[in-house]
């Protein structure tokens, strides 16, 4: 991956890193639904203008008809659902958490595809997929017992602390669901009409979902501003770049960017909510990271004690 590529896929952790911060401000006036929703219709136009502007509408147009069902389904498991789930879970959990747990997305996606298309997976990589759920599990009980003011005043009790992580792990789940039934029922689609379609399709949903629970009360310009962070820098604009470094770098580089998202996450929650960062949370993120990386292939050999000493003697 050359300099540019890199500095690419930085910005793209950090537009990924910033939605958690977005929805932690906009949820709270908003609310789930109606937040999201607007979510994928920002993002969904955006794309859907790219994609008239590449010069072929029609042919996307058609492909999504043709395609209209796998989309729908795609739309539904990796933006409607996973969308609400984070959302939801940031009404409990702080931005920094919920992007740590958002790193496991690769695990589930393995295991899925271990169950559902029968990929094989090695020694290593059932020990990286234990090593990162034991990872969120030390960092729900870091946040389960934590005690101030802010905790005390919101009423967070360890069971929603509980609840709220499981809600989020169900998000990844959800788009380990997605990752291989794209596999299986979109392989072969050019990857900016999935994105469109995908996106258009979850707005769809979400819609009446979201009319039905609109806020009563007065939205803050900071929601509001959320809102279009959200939707054009962190849906629109980074789904541009990921695939743009899908096509330069290809999707092994590209995928990379689950490990450096977190680092964001935490960065900006801290940074502009003023959000706790303790010890247990930054070795229960690394913990996660380390077993990603294992359960991926990042990480496809470990050397045995043997074979560190013949190194060694060699030197």
């Amino acid at each position: 991956m050359n300099p540019v590529n890199l500095a690419q896929l930085l910005v793209l952790a950090a537009l990924w890193g910033g939605s958690f911060l977005f929805i932690r401000v906009g949820v709270t006036d908003l609310g789930v639904a109606p937040l999201m929703a607007l979510r994928v219709g920002i993002g969904a136009l955006f794309l859907l203008i790219v994609l008239a502007l590449r010069g072929s509408p029609r042919a996307a147009l058609a492909t999504m008809r043709q395609r209209a069902w796998p989309l729908i389904v795609v739309g539904v498991f990796n933006s409607a659902a996973p969308f609400c789930l984070f959302a939801y879970a940031e009404l409990t959990l702080s931005a920094g958490v919920t992007s740590v747990i958002n790193a496991t997305t690769p695990l589930w996606g393995a295991l899925v595809a271990f169950l559902w298309l029968g990929d094989r997976l090695s020694r290593l990589r059932v020990a990286g997929l234990a090593i990162g759920f034991a990872g969120v599990l030390a960092l729900v009980w870091d946040q389960m017992f934590v005690h101030d003011a802010s905790a005390a005043a919101s009423a967070i009790t360890p069971a929603s602390t509980a609840l709220a992580a499981l809600a989020a792990l169900a998000a990844t789940l959800c788009y380990g669901i997605a990752a291989s039934y794209t596999k299986r029922h979109l392989m072969g689609v050019d990857s900016l009409t999935v994105a469109a379609g995908t996106m258009t399709a979850a707005t769809l949903v979400l819609v009446p979902f979201a009319l039905a629970s609109w806020p009563t009360g007065p939205v803050s310009m900071n929601a509001w501003g959320a809102v279009l962070g959200l939707g054009v820098a962190c849906t629109g604009v980074a789904y541009m770049l990921f695939f743009h470094l899908i096509a330069v770098a290809g999707p092994a580089r590209a995928i990379t960017v689950t490990f450096v998202i977190p680092i964001f996450g935490i960065l900006w929650g801290a940074l502009f909510l003023a959000e706790r960062v303790s010890v247990g949370m930054a070795a229960a993120c690394g913990v996660v990271l380390a077993g990603t990386a294992l359960a991926t292939g990042v990480v496809s050999r470990v050397p045995s004690w043997r074979a560190r000493r013949r190194e060694c003697a060699k030197q």
